[in-house]
């Protein structure tokens, strides 16, 4: 692996995490994501697999504290009050007494949601509160584009050191990402393959045969030259440790301007402002 990330509070992270969303119900998935080299793993209380996760560090008989674990409050878990209430819920699902990294996980309860600005600003001070109180290690956000960081950082006693959304060659995001990189907040990359939506793309094909290597690795390896953490996903052990190499190969600088340059594609539909969208093909 590459030599990782430094969040803005100085909390060293590896190159790249195991997202467990649609995890199947059991641990074994992790365990195997364990032994395969993980030790940052991102969750969410909607994932609904907290206790899984828990259970999978606790059976793996590695120490607590060589891990990295996030997870993420819901939209029905927004305001001061709910956050700490959703907070005490996630630390008993996962065990132990602290949790790395705790995120908001939309910035909007639903689109159109009018008091969205205020309802950000409660919610970020019961982050920060447990952060100040060392319940948690690093505190952040995911989906927020820069208007909704914003709001945050024009009022927060403490920035925002994460902040995660879909990145992948076809939807880079450059307005957040350039926001985030001004304002020393860690972007990471939910969907950093596109669930497969580009493999197929002409460029894609043409640098896998340049860098004799999977179309998974290069869009890895872009994330990663971007400054952009990987939240990867796998469900079997060959892909698990594929994906983990993240030092090579190294993407020249006129190729990875051509993937930065890519017309839209890969994108999820999803968005914070808007209702769900059809998938862009």
């Amino acid at each position: 692996m590459s030599k990782g990330f430094k969040l803005s509070n100085g909390l060293s992270l590896p190159a790249a995490a195991f997202g467990t969303y649609k995890t199947d119900k059991n641990s074994d998935t992790i365990l195997q994501a364990i032994e395969a080299g993980y030790r940052y793993f991102d969750t969410a209380s909607f994932y609904d697999n907290e206790e899984e996760l828990g259970n999978a560090v606790k059976r793996s008989g590695i120490r607590r504290g060589e891990f990295i674990i996030a997870t993420k409050l819901w939209k029905s878990e927004m305001g001061y009050d709910a956050a700490m209430r959703a907070f005490e819920a996630s630390l008993k699902r996962l065990g132990g007494d602290y949790i790395d990294i705790y995120l908001i996980h939309w910035p909007l309860p639903e689109p159109g949601y009018e008091d969205w600005k205020a309802l950000d600003l409660q919610t970020w001070r019961a982050l920060e509160e447990l952060y100040a109180q060392g319940a948690v290690r690093a505190i952040g956000v995911s989906n927020f584009l820069p208007h909704h960081l914003k709001n945050i950082t024009d009022s927060c006693e403490i920035k925002p050191m994460i902040d995660q959304i879909e990145f992948h060659p076809g939807y880079t995001q450059e307005a957040a990402l350039d926001f985030c990189c001004k304002n020393e907040i860690l972007v990471q990359a939910w969907s950093p393959l596109a669930r497969g939506r580009i493999f197929d793309d002409v460029l894609i094909k043409r640098l896998c045969e340049k860098y004799c290597c999977s179309p998974a690795r290069i869009c890895i390896r872009y994330a990663v030259q971007r400054g952009v953490m990987p939240i990867i996903k796998a469900s079997c052990r060959g892909r698990m440790e594929e994906n983990l190499i993240t030092d090579a190969p190294v993407i020249s600088e006129e190729d990875m301007m051509k993937i930065s340059s890519m017309p839209p594609s890969g994108w999820s539909g999803e968005h914070p402002d808007r209702n769900r969208m059809p998938l862009n093909k």
